[in-house]
Parts: structure tokens; sequence; C-alpha cells
């Protein structure tokens, strides 16, 4: 049985995939990162304190932003 890809992505690592999808850093609001970009119905946020980002917030944020794991093992290549 392999490992999920989006299990454990540090923080960082996070941010530079919602960098590459095209999303913006809003605000950060009582720990949370609100982040952004044109056409979304509404902006995407996670707690700042958790390193990594759980698999299930990472899950929810693809699934908001329209995006797979896919796109994001291809964002680890590049």
């Amino acid at each position: 049985m392999s490992k999920s890809p989006l299990r454990n992505i540090p923080l960082k690592t996070f941010r530079d995939f919602l960098k590459w999808e095209g999303l913006y850093y809003v605000r950060t609001n009582g720990g949370h990162e609100i982040w952004t970009k044109k056409g979304l119905r509404r902006p995407v946020a996670f707690q700042t304190h958790i390193d990594p980002v759980p698999e299930d917030i990472v899950r929810k944020i693809l699934k908001t932003i329209k995006s797979n794991a896919e796109s994001y093992i291809e964002f680890l290549k590049s």
C-alpha cells in the first residue's frame, strides 16, 4: 500500500503550491491564513500553527480550488 502524496505536506510547501495554482495571500485572521484567486466561490483558510498541514484539510482545499492530487504531484515535479 502506497502512502498518499497529500500526507505530511510542510506548511511552506503548501503555500508554494497555492501560489503555483494561482492563489494569493490575503490576510491572517486569528491564526488562519486566508488565500483566494479570481473565480473562487469562497476563499480558502487553513491554520498556520499546524505544520504539516493535515491531509483532510489539503483535500478540502483542493476540492474548493477545483484541483486534485495529480496537480500537486505535478507541482512537486516542477
